[in-house]
């Protein structure tokens, strides 16, 4: 259904503006009559956030709405009760119609998962199938906290993630930004005094002339390059499924950070299968809905083949043992799992232990990277001033007082 932004008079006579989901302007009147809520002007709006990102909803909005929510369902109150509260109290305008949709498809006959599941870009498959599992066993309170942990161990995860990023990233732009003006602005004027004094040249001050002139006459390609990169790689990467098994691959494997991907990916991996299989759903529709979690193609492929094989009659242990892709840890804790009865548990275990290796090795990265972009810092700046001062002290050294 299109999605329309308007404007509309509550009941106590305020003015509220919003979005929501409506099959024409009549229905729209209809759906904002049921909230209480009287139409005054509308427009057709495109889906999401804007342009600058504002009302998109996020992992801490489902965060706060799986919490809540099982909060309500384990105080007794009715679901759509609590769905009603929820929406009231929701400050992101887009997400607030997102819970009203949800609302309305659960009075039109729809249940909990089937009305989640109009909106898949929000709440994805393993989600959907939790709460497809709580209406089924009863225990929507269980499922709704087990969601609510690893949605916050997502966040946590992604933002110590982040934080290995964004300190090199921030200094290496402002560094870069600063040699770029220096290079363009001010080098070719001290190299033009430089070669006024005569004399020889170095091959240091020669380089840094090369690389000063190159960049005034070609700035602009080089602040387009990285963009144009970038562009390329991500057309070929949602364009070639060849091209994306490939970077995937790569990936995992870049000096230090492939490692701590691999294993957070992984960790996400085994989080989820565990918490579905304790839910109740199968080994193999587990294993099938947590497979996207990794995101990344390489191990989407193993766990593909490791699905196969299970299907075909082969213990899970075995099935990951030879793909080859997994640790032995995994392997191992699978093994466990099997023979003991305690899958789950198992499972859990081989989070908790990468979880725990995943944070060492990123207290130990963040020295290990800034060291290295100081090094390389001092490195370009001891370039610089052997390239200036180098051919400047050998003309003074050449002068007879």
């Amino acid at each position: 259904m299109p999605l329309f932004k308007y404007k509309a008079i509550d009941a106590s006579g305020k003015f509220i503006s919003g979005s929501l989901d409506a099959g024409n302007p009549n229905d729209l009147e209809l759906r904002l009559e049921k909230m209480d809520m009287d139409l005054v002007t509308f427009k057709l709006k495109d889906p999401g956030a804007d342009i600058f990102g504002r009302n998109k909803v996020g992992r801490r909005d489902l965060i706060n709405f799986s919490f809540y929510l099982e909060q309500l369902v384990r105080a007794g109150v009715p679901l759509l009760e609590g769905l009603a509260d929820l929406r009231d109290g929701e400050e992101n305008p887009t997400f607030r119609d997102i819970v009203t949709g949800l609302i309305e498809a659960i009075e039109g006959g729809n249940s909990f998962s089937q009305a989640l599941e109009l909106y898949p870009k929000i709440f994805d498959e393993v989600f959907v199938s939790l709460i497809h599992v709580g209406e089924r066993s009863g225990r929507m309170a269980e499922v709704l906290v087990d969601i609510t942990e690893t949605l916050k161990w997502q966040d946590e995860l992604l933002s110590k993630a982040r934080k290995i990023v964004m300190y090199p990233l921030v200094i290496g732009t402002l560094v870069l930004s600063v040699i770029l003006f220096l290079m363009i602005f001010i080098v070719p004027d001290i190299m033009d005094a430089i070669v006024g004094l005569g004399g020889v040249i170095p091959l240091e001050t020669r380089m840094l002339m090369a690389t000063s002139n190159f960049l005034v006459s070609y700035w602009y390609i080089v602040i387009a390059a990285p963009f144009a990169t970038f562009f390329t790689l991500k057309y070929f990467y949602t364009t070639s499924s060849k091209a994306k098994f490939k970077m995937d691959g790569m990936l995992l494997k870049v000096f230090l950070v492939g490692p701590v991907n691999e294993k957070i990916k992984i960790s996400r991996f085994t989080r989820y299968f565990a918490l579905m299989f304790a839910s109740g759903i199968t080994v193999l529709d587990a294993i099938n809905l947590s497979k996207p979690v990794v995101s990344n193609a390489v191990l989407e492929d193993g766990i593909e083949r490791a699905w196969q094989q299970i299907s075909e009659g082969s213990s899970i242990s075995e099935a990951f043992k030879n793909i080859g892709i997994f640790p032995p840890l995994v392997v191992r804790m699978l093994r466990v799992g099997e023979s003991s009865g305690q899958m789950d548990k198992s499972l859990n275990n081989v989070s908790y232990f990468f979880d725990r290796d995943i944070n060492d090795s990123i207290d130990k990265m963040e020295p290990i990277m800034q060291t290295s972009m100081m090094a390389g810092i001092g490195a370009i700046v001891l370039w610089l001033a052997l390239s200036v001062m180098g051919p400047i002290y050998d003309t003074i050294a050449t002068i007879d007082f």
